[in-house]
């Protein structure tokens, strides 16, 4: 491979850093310090003026333990620290380490690599970023990019397969030295940073501590620095041990040995975890989010391997947790774009899911449903006063129920077509249009078709009648209204991607199509029992098909109101039994007008409890 199509990413953390090299093919590999993808951050300046650093600087340190630094990035506050009586920049000290890494991909690439990405925490202000640009550079690393470290994991779920649609919304909980807990909303652009909190104490420097202070409770204190370094070293690698063992010998600096348990492990590290918990909810709090609304919470970082993390993160929200294959590498291998290939245009994953077909050939129903209700209600009128002057009694309700139908079908319509469009989309020249726009037109586009064939109804329906188009219009727009505005309200926020509905924009239009047949097919037997001949023996047929229409439509308008099943058995039948007693040529458009109101109450319903307002769970207790 050559050097120029490389990528370096590094990581360089509290703790330690990790490093990987990508290439354009997406083929990528770990840079290895003594054997290891981790290299303690750690730094020792020897007598000399050498540093060392990793696991040499750890183990350098148990004869100079005045010379160590364990951390040189957490100390950036004080910009300069004293090491054995002298004064030392800490920007030289993450430099050193970094021209470690460096040294290490100079000898895995063949040369000097020129694609540079450094991750850094998405707290990180310009000072700090600053900072360590200035250690990239004295360290010989070409000038970096950096890529804010929860933005470089949620790029790497994406490259991992993880399905995050434009719109989702994804908590990043990065728990190494210390914790930063992060709220992305993935745009059409990228991934955005909502919320970042950050704690140092909520970490695995917090939980080598607690191991340490019971350790020395129990066998007494260890001697001076000589034995803190000692005694630190031997406690990180017996936690990093536990993540596959029940318990392990840990050697002490001023005894023979002790053993470190799970029991004790999880025993140090529940307070600081539950910091990490409260840290995570009060990030998502600060986005202006509820849990309800993420996609999914994703855990990083070397203590994400504890199992004891997301017991107590599931404990405290709604979501359950996910750690990420490899945490500890997951923030450099997506800076690196490890597994992403650049050669040539890249389409874009599906944002959108694509609507299955019987999604599609429901939209027919309501569809031809509606246009056989305005045949029946042209064809159909009772027409009463002289040869020269008729006029007709028409139902009402009926035009009303086949509008309410018609606006159904062309929003369905309209939002399947934007679906499978903005699904199947890819990246051309110029700039993108995001699925999310693409839907919110569609969703406008098909609301002003609906509007559009009420109104021909209503055109179509005065000249064939002779009565004024008034009152047409006033039965085929007034009734339609609600639906109208819930889906402009929609069609906002489809386009400006506040929240993008499970299972795609396609199924949370999706009206019942049980409520549209029975509901047609009452309206249908009422008109037939108010227009058909009353012939002496068809006399109480009729008047049986009547009652059968008004019960079907309180039937049908029940499976539009409620969907639990229980409760549309409770309540469908004393409001059958009511629209059946309706029935009758002065309340044929009280009935219309009530199936109108149920569809409005259900889409006003979708509105507020799958996108306004989703329902979420209680708080759990702080």
């Amino acid at each position: 491979m050559q050097a120029g199509q490389a990528r370096l990413a590094i990581d360089c953390g509290s703790a330690s850093t990790t490093a990987v090299v990508a290439w354009e093919d997406g083929s990528w590999t770990p840079l290895l310090f003594d054997g290891e993808p981790e290299l303690p951050s750690a730094v020792l300046l020897a007598p000399d003026g050498a540093m060392l650093t990793g696991h040499q600087a750890w183990q350098a340190a148990v004869n100079a333990p005045d010379r160590f630094v364990p951390a040189p990035r957490r100390s950036f506050e004080q910009h300069r620290v004293t090491v054995a009586d002298t004064e030392v920049n800490l920007v030289d000290l993450v430099a050193a380490m970094l021209r470690r890494v460096a040294d290490q991909s100079h000898g895995t690439v063949g040369a000097r690599v020129e694609d540079v990405r450094l991750v850094v925490p998405a707290g990180w202000g310009p000072r700090r970023r600053t900072w360590l640009r200035q250690a990239a550079h004295r360290a010989g690393l070409a000038q970096p990019r950096l890529v804010e470290a929860p933005v470089a994991v949620a790029e790497h779920l994406l490259a991992s397969g993880v399905q995050l649609p434009v719109g989702s919304f994804i908590v990043v909980c990065d728990v190494g030295a210390g914790a930063e807990v992060t709220v992305l909303r993935r745009g059409p652009a990228g991934f955005e940073v909502l919320a970042t909190l950050a704690d140092p104490a909520a970490g695995g420097t917090a939980i080598d501590d607690a191991i340490t202070t019971a350790l020395t409770a129990h066998n007494g204190p260890h001697d001076g620095n000589h034995g803190r370094w000692t005694l630190a070293a031997s406690v990180r690698a017996a936690k990093h041990a536990l993540a596959d063992r029940a318990a392990v010998t840990l050697p002490l600096p001023d005894t023979s040995a002790t053993v470190l348990t799970v029991e004790l492990l999880d025993q140090a590290a529940h307070p600081v975890l539950q910091r990490v918990a409260h840290l995570t909810t009060e990030a998502i709090a600060a986005a202006e989010i509820s849990a309800n609304d993420l996609t999914g919470v994703y855990c990083v970082g070397g203590v994400a391997r504890l199992p004891l993390l997301r017991q107590v993160l599931t404990d405290a929200l709604p979501v359950a947790p996910t750690v990420v294959e490899e945490p500890a590498m997951a923030a450099v291998r997506g800076a690196a774009d490890a597994g992403a290939t650049h050669s040539g245009a890249m389409a874009a994953p599906p944002d959108v899911p694509v609507p299955p077909v019987r999604r599609a050939v429901a939209i027919a129903v309501p569809g031809f449903a509606s246009l056989g209700l305005v045949a029946q209600f042209l064809l159909t009128p009772e027409w009463n006063g002289g040869a020269l002057r008729p006029w007709a009694l028409l139902n009402w309700g009926e035009l009303a129920v086949a509008a309410v139908f018609a606006v159904i079908a062309s929003l369905g319509a309209g939002t399947v077509l934007a679906s499978a469009v903005a699904a199947r989309t890819s990246l051309a020249a110029g700039p993108p249009v995001s699925p999310g726009s693409q839907i919110g037109t569609g969703i406008l586009a098909s609301a002003s078709l609906g509007v559009a064939v009420v109104g021909m109804y209503a055109v179509v329906g005065s000249l064939y009648i002779g009565d004024p188009v008034a009152g047409f219009l006033r039965w085929t727009l007034l009734p339609v209204a609600p639906i109208v505005a819930a889906a402009a309200v929609m069609a906002l926020v489809a386009a400006r991607q506040w929240r993008v509905p499970v299972g795609g924009w396609s199924r949370l239009l999706a009206f019942p199509s049980g409520s549209v047949i029975t509901a047609g097919l009452g309206m249908a037997l009422i008109q037939y029992s108010l227009t058909a001949d009353r012939w002496p023996d068809m006399v109480v047929w009729i008047d049986i098909a009547g009652r059968a229409g008004g019960l079907l439509l309180g039937v049908g308008i029940i499976m539009a109101v409620v969907s639990q099943p229980i409760l549309r058995l409770i309540l469908g039948a004393p409001l059958a039994v009511i629209t059946a007693a309706l029935v009758s040529r002065p309340a044929s458009g009280i009935l219309g007008v009530m199936y109108a109101i149920a569809v409005a109450a259900w889409w006003l319903r979708q509105l507020w409890t799958r996108l306004l307002r989703p329902d979420t769970p209680a708080r759990p207790p702080r």
